[in-house]
């Protein structure tokens, strides 16, 4: 039996135009752009959909301690598990805030998934300062 794998190209994201049009991503490859959406989108940037969006940008100005590590996390964690759905299984999707040990003022953001139509496992990591 033929397993069917998403292999179909989807619009990368940022959006650009090529010589041939709008250019594309693997699905793998789509996946982790999505996972970049909602990173560095703000809640209400999105006009119809107001609740998209994690916005840490705005962790620059946030003190770096564990309180705002736990809930920027949840956060995340629900943000991306809606934005992935159908795609990557809630319990599949793992999400890290922590402070870097090395720089005490630096984010760090780890989210690992699993991609069963690929049988692929990835891990993405963000640091901020």
């Amino acid at each position: 039996m033929d397993h069917f794998l998403p292999v179909a190209e989807h619009l990368k994201f940022p959006f650009k135009i090529g010589p041939k049009g709008p250019q594309t991503s693997l699905y793998q490859d789509n996946i982790r752009e999505k996972i970049e959406q909602v990173l560095f989108t703000d809640p209400g940037e999105r006009v119809f959909r107001p609740e998209f969006g994690a916005g840490v940008r705005r962790l620059v100005f946030e003190p770096n301690d564990v309180s705002i590590a736990a809930i920027t996390q949840k956060r995340l964690h629900q943000s991306l598990e809606e934005a992935l759905r159908g795609d990557v299984d809630a319990k599949d999707l793992e999400v890290n805030v922590m402070p870097d040990p090395n720089f005490a003022e630096r984010l760090v953001i780890e989210v690992s998934y699993a991609l069963p139509a690929i049988n692929l496992r990835e891990r993405l990591r963000f640091e901020g300062s």
